[in-house]
């Protein structure tokens, strides 16, 4: 070692003399270069201070990393293998890649078997970690330099041909080329329910996927039970979760709710072969039109007396719906005996006559008020009626005759009150006296008269004149006798021995207590 140097330092001392400056410097350090330089630094042999500081072998590092600047900043940023490999660290770059060994020398000294490919920016999972490294890394290039992204790799293994992008990730993973791990989602389209199970060429007609149908239709028309009569709206009823689970509410997204029997119907029993194109009504006769016994006299609203549960159940409660209780006789009435016309067009008033006028025996002469004699239970007897309340009370034997002994007809108004109206066949007076038999005689008993001549009329009964029966002297109707000056010859005409010789004024001579006793003239 030590001849080594004395050669070195005599060569040394040789070319200082023989050259100057940096061309000696540079000499020397070639003369002492321990060999040729790997083929990659071919182009900078002669520039040692490109990899050398003089002096200063620390400094060495940082000379390489001024050259290798992709190195430089994988360390900066903890990229890449030397920024990721705990060996690199702060050691000089020729602890691994030593260089003078020859143009053929391996500087990069790479061991493919030992290699952590973890220690890289691409770690190898999945697939990956079986493939050999000339399957990714060409001989020619660096090995930084091989393609990350799997197209690069796999672009004439893409079934897509390129319709979904470049981004195989974004569905595919090294694990297996057909383990798929796509998020739906991002697509706009959910998979939920039944879609989840589904294979993607259920749903897409070939591996670009392009101009999927969306709607249930577009895949499902195939399937469609109802041949197209519900439209293309599968949704409307069912879901993802399964064909049978009918998710349409006929409560929630119609205005008509299916209670009671309309529960049991089935949509053709009221929709036709396009029920989502039906513009239905929802009023009963809009369905039940041929069913209405009524034949439209009780209006459309037919919901007013029927249910939904039962068509023969009736609801309506003419106490309560309406301003007209049905008591008595009233109960047993079918409604078309009040109801002629069309309930809601025109209905019968509260009043008897609004129903009864054609039955009215009084034919009106007893006014409207029926209620006044007559309770709904029944029509006869009258039960309410109080003839007290009349112009003619009835009294005596009055109040046990019947009806029909005075009144010929129910046009009781027409009824006349005198009692030679009902008695003139039983007046045993014949026309002497006036039809007022009230002015002798009572109701309570015919034969029980009471007349007072003396107070009742203007001819005052005395002497023998009140002993005289009625018809002695009532020989005339009354009506004439009333005329008479009430002269003795007017009764006692026949009876004048006179012959009338001395008139009529027999008063003159004559006495009322006897026709005998002659009075004296003086």
């Amino acid at each position: 070692m030590n001849e080594y140097r004395r050669h070195i330092s005599r060569l040394f001392a040789v070319i200082v003399m023989a050259a100057p400056g940096a061309v000696l410097a540079q000499s020397i350090e070639s003369l002492v270069m321990p060999g040729d330089v790997a083929k990659a630094h071919v182009e900078i042999e002669t520039e040692c201070n490109a990899c050398h500081k003089r002096f200063d072998r620390a400094a060495q590092r940082q000379l390489c990393l001024d050259c290798h600047e992709d190195v430089a900043a994988d360390l900066s940023t903890a990229a890449g293998f030397h920024g990721k490999s705990p060996t690199v660290g702060d050691e000089q770059c020729s602890v691994c890649h030593t260089d003078h060994e020859g143009r053929k020398a391996d500087i990069v000294g790479l061991d493919p078997v030992s290699f952590d490919h973890a220690f890289t920016d691409f770690e190898l999972s999945g697939k990956h970690g079986e493939a050999e490294c000339g399957a990714c890394h060409a001989a020619a290039e660096k090995h930084r330099d091989a393609p990350a992204e799997c197209f690069d790799c796999h672009a004439e293994d893409d079934v897509h041909r390129g319709f979904l992008g470049e981004d195989c990730a974004s569905c595919h993973v090294p694990a297996g080329w057909e383990d798929v791990e796509f998020d739906h989602e991002v697509t706009g389209y959910s998979l939920i329910g039944k879609h989840l199970d589904a294979e993607c060429l259920d749903c897409h007609a070939d591996e670009t996927h392009q101009n999927t149908p969306t709607t249930c239709f577009g895949c499902h028309a195939d399937n469609d039970v109802h041949e197209g009569r519900s439209g293309e709206q599968c949704d409307n009823c069912h879901n993802p979760l399964g064909w049978d689970d009918t998710s349409f509410d006929h409560a929630r997204d119609t205005t008509f709710d299916l209670i009671g029997r309309h529960a049991e119907l089935v949509c053709g029993d009221c929709h036709s072969d396009e029920p989502f194109g039906d513009n239905l009504q929802t009023g009963c006769v809009s369905c039940h039109r041929e069913d209405d016994e009524h034949k439209g006299h009780n209006g459309d609203d037919c919901n007013g007396c029927h249910s939904s549960e039962r068509w023969d159940h009736i609801r309506f409660d003419h106490d309560r719906d309406t301003n007209f209780l049905l008591l008595g006789a009233h109960v047993e009435v079918g409604c078309v005996d009040c109801h002629v016309e069309p309930v809601f067009e025109q209905s019968p008033g509260d009043q008897c006559n609004s129903c009864h006028l054609d039955d009215d025996p009084h034919k009106g002469s007893l006014g409207e008020q029926c209620a006044d004699c007559h309770e709904q239970g029944a029509w006869d007897p009258a039960p309410f009626f109080d003839h007290s309340l009349t112009k003619f009370p009835l009294l005596g034997e009055h109040a046990n005759a019947e009806c029909e002994a005075c009144h010929e007809t129910h046009a009781f108004a027409e009824t006349d009150s005198a009692c030679g109206s009902c008695h003139l066949e039983d007046d045993v007076h014949g026309d002497s006296f006036d039809d007022n038999c009230g002015y002798c005689h009572n109701p309570v008993a015919w034969d029980l008269w009471l007349f007072d001549h003396n107070t009742q009329t203007e001819y005052e009964l005395r002497g023998a004149h009140t002993d005289v029966s009625c018809a002695d002297c009532h020989r005339q109707p009354l009506s004439s006798l009333k005329h008479e000056a009430h002269r003795c010859g007017d009764c006692h005409r026949n009876d004048d021995i006179h012959d009338g010789e001395f008139g009529f004024d027999c008063g003159r001579c004559h006495d009322v207590s006897s026709f005998k006793d002659v009075r004296s003239l003086q």
